[in-house]
């Protein structure tokens, strides 16, 4: 197995400055190691397969054979400082994150082609899939319905010649590996993936557009609001969000709270024709 990694990389011809040796260190296996999926990954395909009843036996599937491309050496797995370092020498960045993700921090010098887009459509199916999404998630954390991008791999050879060096990037670091597979399909032989996505990635790993930590792109939702995700803790220095994060929180459940009111005024006044907090006020007969 370390014999297969490392055959790989000795075929990849720009692996030879100080920055590959580092490179180096973060690919080879030990003898007897086996190479896999990060922990965060797992938990995403996880819940992928939670979430969706009938897919856990293709998602199972999709795993080996991700698994199964760092373990022949068809794909190298780095770190966010690793691969900083390998653009500098010329391999391409492409980040596969959707566009909402992408906007929000981007990475200079990268080439976007997202692997999955954010499903706008309106009709019944997929509005009850968005709805779903939001419900089971999407209200905390942000993120929503996904549908795949149909031409990814044209924007791909569009973009990015078949020689190019090429380091595969998203967010969590799953959707990056599953465009590997396809990327290795299509003819690319030399191909790396940031192991854990740019959530693993701290401020100036990567170089960004807008100058801030790559996290902030990949939080949302209510968390993102209330301050109280990781990246956002870690700057403020302040265990949720500090005083503003709770003051926040307070807020949205006051809102919550007026919007139940309302609905329940509403619906017995569709009943019964009297709205019950205007006749506690003697508003109304």
């Amino acid at each position: 197995m370390a014999v297969a990694i490392q055959q790989s990389l000795s075929r990849n011809a720009g692996l030879r400055s100080p920055a590959a040796a580092t490179q180096r260190k973060a690919c080879v296996v030990r003898a007897g190691a086996k190479p896999s999926l990060p922990q965060q990954t797992r938990r995403a395909v996880a819940v992928r397969a939670e979430n969706k009843p009938g897919t856990s036996n293709r998602l199972k599937e999709a795993e080996a054979r991700w698994e199964a491309q760092i373990k022949e050496g068809k794909v190298l797995y780095l770190s966010g400082t690793d691969a900083g370092s390998l653009m500098q020498e010329g391999w391409v960045l492409l980040d596969v994150r959707p566009p909402s993700e992408a906007s929000k921090v981007s990475i200079q010098g990268a080439v976007e082609v997202p692997l999955f887009l954010n499903d706008e459509s309106v009709d019944p199916a997929s509005l009850l899939k968005r709805l779903s999404a939001f419900g089971l998630g999407g209200w905390w954390l942000g993120g929503g319905h996904m549908i795949p991008n149909p031409q990814f791999l044209a924007q791909v050879q569009s973009q990015v010649p078949k020689d190019a060096k090429v380091i595969v990037g998203c967010q969590k670091g799953l959707r990056s590996l599953a465009a590997c597979e396809q990327l290795s399909r299509a003819g690319y032989p030399t191909l790396a993936w940031v192991n854990g996505g740019f959530d693993t990635c701290r401020k100036g790993d990567l170089p960004t557009k807008q100058e801030v930590d790559l996290r902030y792109a990949g939080i949302g939702g209510l968390s993102e609001v209330l301050g109280w995700t990781e990246v956002q803790q870690e700057e403020s220095k302040e265990k949720l969000g500090g005083i503003s994060g709770v003051l926040k929180f307070f807020g949205v459940i006051l809102v919550l709270d007026l919007l139940l009111f309302g609905y329940e005024n509403y619906a017995t006044w569709q009943v019964t024709g009297k709205v019950p907090f205007l006749q506690n006020l003697g508003l109304w007969n």
